[in-house]
Order: structure tokens, then C-alpha cells, then sequence
């Protein structure tokens, strides 16, 4: 069994930062890539960022030179620092992790609130 749980969404003003993280527990041999996507009310899933074990990152347009993405492969984490938001911004954000476990398989966070508002 693996989890993974999100923490650090919340509310913030336009041109704020939040810091959001993702641990992965559980019966785990090895974590691969890792990502942030993001799902706003009335929209599909869209990538924000993924970083591969060796830290090779990949971003979508819109949020490069705004947002980074970083791990610690000790503890099986990844970050999400988003400076600069906007309102635009606002979603759920999901972590998403590829997994060696029993077998390897992609896990999903059960999301955090990231809200852009003055």
C-alpha cells in the first residue's frame, strides 16, 4: 500500500507564494518520477510540472520562471514552490508519482486547495 499526501494549499493573495509538498509512504522500493497537475472547477487535469529521479524537470508553459519543482529523494518528497500567482491559478493540485512498490504503478494525492484571491 502507498499513499501519498499533499499539504501546504490555502489561500493567498494575487503576486503571493505558496510552498506545497507531497510525501510518499508505504511499502516503497523506489519513487520515479514525481508531478504536480492541477484540475480547475469546470476544466480538465492539466500538467503544472514533473521531475524525474535525477531532477531532470519538465514545465508547462504557463508556469515556467513562476513555479519549481523539487524532490527529496530521502524522503520520498516532492515540492512545488509557486511564486507570482494569479487568479488563473487557482485549482486542486494533485501529486502524481510513479511508484515501485509490488510492482510499479502511478499514485494520485487526494489533491489540495490552492485559492488566488484579494
Amino acid at each position: 500500500q502507498v499513499q501519498l499526501v499533499e499539504s501546504g494549499g490555502g489561500l493567498v493573495q494575487p503576486g503571493g507564494s505558496l510552498r506545497l509538498s507531497c510525501a510518499a509512504s508505504g511499502r516503497i522500493i523506489s519513487v520515479n518520477t514525481m508531478g504536480w497537475y492541477r484540475q480547475a472547477p469546470g476544466n480538465e487535469r492539466e500538467l503544472v510540472a514533473t521531475i524525474t529521479r535525477g531532477s531532470s524537470t519538465n514545465y508547462a508553459d504557463s508556469m515556467k520562471g513562476r513555479f519549481t519543482i523539487s524532490r527529496d529523494n530521502a524522503k520520498n518528497t516532492v515540492y512545488l514552490q509557486m511564486n507570482s500567482l494569479k487568479p488563473e491559478d487557482a485549482a486542486v493540485y494533485y501529486c502524481n508519482a510513479a511508484v515501485i512498490s509490488t510492482a510499479l504503478r502511478a499514485y494520485w494525492g487526494q489533491g489540495t486547495q490552492v485559492t488566488v484571491s484579494s
